[in-house]
């Protein structure tokens, strides 16, 4: 039995490090749009080749091309679940999906908004640093890297810090995902289908909230 959960948040709410989490800990797959794109564009697949060309334009991918490829996971991943990062990030797409969903014979079994202050996201985000080798995230402030320079999850020794993480940048990303992703937080609240969690809480207890959640 599958269970699928989307996990909503702005960016450096802890996405990521959380979905990593649950692949580990019970199996499920991770999809991301960012990532679902470039293993596309390198696959050499005929969606693949789509992909490329419609990047090599400087096009936006269409949502019809994302949409086909959430189902070639679907039809292809063994996987105890699925998890939707970055995806839905409108009205129409959160409809796309569930009618998708719903071709496949499977469901939404959660929609877990990851809720942060927006000062003290933009606090930690400046601060952060990701491992090259495994993506495991650091903070300057609360998780430094390690005085040996080498990453405590793979004992990789090269770090990551991604050129829109100040301040400046982090506050315009938050506004467009507040304009275009926050509609679904109402969508979903009505269908009865959200629940929130404490973003900003310690990693422990953040990954305990969204057990919680999907184990009911």
């Amino acid at each position: 039995m599958t269970t699928n959960i989307i996990l909503l948040g702005p960016p450096g709410a802890g996405k990521g490090t959380q979905a990593r989490r649950l692949e580990e800990a019970r199996g499920m797959t991770q999809l991301s749009t960012g990532d679902m794109l470039r293993d596309a564009r390198s696959s050499g697949t005929e969606m693949g080749n789509r992909v490329a060309e419609v990047m090599d334009r400087g096009e936006l991918v269409t949502d019809e091309i994302v949409i086909g490829l959430i189902e070639e996971h679907l039809d292809t991943d063994k996987t105890s679940g699925f998890i939707f990062d970055g995806f839905p990030r409108t009205l129409a797409q959160a409809d796309a999906l569930h009618d998708l969903l719903d071709r496949k014979g499977q469901k939404l079994d959660a929609v877990i908004e990851m809720q942060v202050d927006d000062a003290a996201l933009v606090d930690r985000v400046s601060a952060r640093a990701t491992c090259a080798g495994c993506g495991e995230v650091y903070n300057d402030n609360t998780k430094p890297i390690p005085e040996d320079g080498k990453c405590t999850n793979c004992g990789a020794t090269e770090f990551k810090r991604r050129a829109d993480d100040n301040p400046e940048s982090l506050k315009q990303r938050l506004l467009e995902y507040y304009k275009k992703t926050s509609p679904l937080v109402g969508y979903y609240y009505a269908k009865g289908m959200l629940s929130r969690v404490d973003g900003l809480a310690e990693m422990d207890e953040v990954t305990s909230q969204i057990a919680k959640t999907i184990d009911g």
